[in-house]
Formats: C-alpha cells, structure tokens, sequence
C-alpha cells in the first residue's frame, strides 16, 4: 500500500488523475483495448475532469462503473450520468462506457446480465471513494449479502445492493471485480475519512474498506487531502 497526503483536493485529484493515466497508458501499449473503473460520487468529480483533458488513445478505453442507483441515466441521481458528463467529454469523448442500469429488468437480473461479455482483464485501475462508514462502492456496512460483496473469490463483478443511506436500491461492483486491477486508487477527503482509513488500515475491523486494504490481489495507493 502506497500512500500519497496534499494540502489541497486539486492537487490530490491531478495526482490521482495522473497515475491512473500512466496505468492506462502501460496497458494500451501491450494490448488493443484497456479497462478502467470510476466511482460516482461528489470525491471523483475533479479527478475525472483532468483525466478526461489527458492524452490518451480513449477509442481503446473502456470504462466501467464500481456502482450505480437503480436510476435512469437522465436522473439527477445517477452515477452514469456523472460519468458521461465529467469523464465524457473533451479528448476522453471516445471511451466507452459499460451502463449499469438497463429498463425492463430487476438489479438482480441485470447483475446477470453484466457477467458477460467480460470487459478486458485486469482492469487498468479502479478509481474508488470511501464513506465515512467505510464502505466502498455500494458495499455498504449494513447491507445483507456484505460478505457475498467483500469475496476476492465468489467470481461475481457486480450484485444487487441497498442499504438505509440510500433511497434507491444500488447495483455494486464486488470486491472479487474490483480486485482484478493492476492498482486499485482509493482517493478520500477530509480528516473524519482520514480517520476511518487509518482505523481500517491498522486494524482488522468491519469496515468494507478494510478488506479492500487486506485483500492480495491487487496493490492499493491512496489519495487524501483535507
């Protein structure tokens, strides 16, 4: 685990942009197509804008979501449309973007559906927030099949997901998917997240973002400023 602290979000968010570039770049120079996946949420939305301005060859690129509201991507709420409209764009415009949410269908039966085809493996990078109750992705502290979610070997990528912080049941990203990346950036913001991490990162506890830190699979390098 790699640890990187800022004095403030913009320069947290230029460096992750950064290293998740580099990641991208690495891959797409020994293979046709790269994988990347982002988190919604307020965290990223600075990191995506300056990976979206950065020069890559984004025809080649396709990118996935850790999680996504059982929302329409014109909702407000929708991490879909976050994505599109802050990675999206400029030179990024080119990637294509994995949609979570399909009509005419349950969570359930579109976490079926998103088995195959499977996107290029290993992932580049996983971009991924924390919240102040540890969780990562929809893998939420209170949520039923937690330990489904948090298996590096259940061979699922993505389950259905609620929990009470939230007004909308979640398709999430397992911790089986996201672990199948060349790195895995965890880019967190404010001294109550900062706090969390240490806690999970010192000690075994029932944070979901401790078993991201625990789990072999993939290397972890962390973003935080205040």
């Amino acid at each position: 685990m790699t640890e990187h602290r800022f004095e403030s979000r913009q320069e947290a968010s230029t460096a992750a942009a950064g290293r998740i570039a580099e990641l991208l770049a690495k891959r797409l120079e020994h293979q046709p197509r790269a994988s990347l996946v982002v988190s919604g949420g307020t965290s990223p939305s600075e990191c995506l804008a300056t990976l979206a301005d950065t020069r890559l060859e984004w025809d080649r690129v396709d990118v996935l979501l850790s999680d996504e509201r059982w929302v329409p991507p014109d909702h407000a709420d929708s991490n879909e449309k976050l994505v599109r409209e802050s990675l999206l764009v400029g030179r990024a415009a080119e990637a294509q973007l994995q949609a979570v949410y399909a009509e005419g269908v349950s969570p359930e039966e579109r976490c079926d559906e998103l088995k195959s085809p499977l996107p290029v493996l290993p992932f580049s990078c996983s971009l991924i927030g924390m919240g102040t109750d540890g969780h990562i992705a929809s893998l939420f502290p209170d949520a039923e099949n937690l330990d489904l979610g948090l298996d590096v070997d259940s061979g699922r990528l993505y389950i259905p997901a609620t929990t009470k912080a939230s007004a909308h049941p979640r398709i999430s990203m397992t911790l089986a998917g996201i672990s199948r990346s060349d790195e895995v950036v965890l880019l967190i913001f404010g001294d109550d997240k900062l706090e969390v991490y240490e806690t999970a990162r010192a000690e075994s506890n029932g944070f979901p973002v401790s078993r991201l830190l625990r789990q072999k699979r993939a290397p972890v390098r962390v973003f935080w400023a205040p």
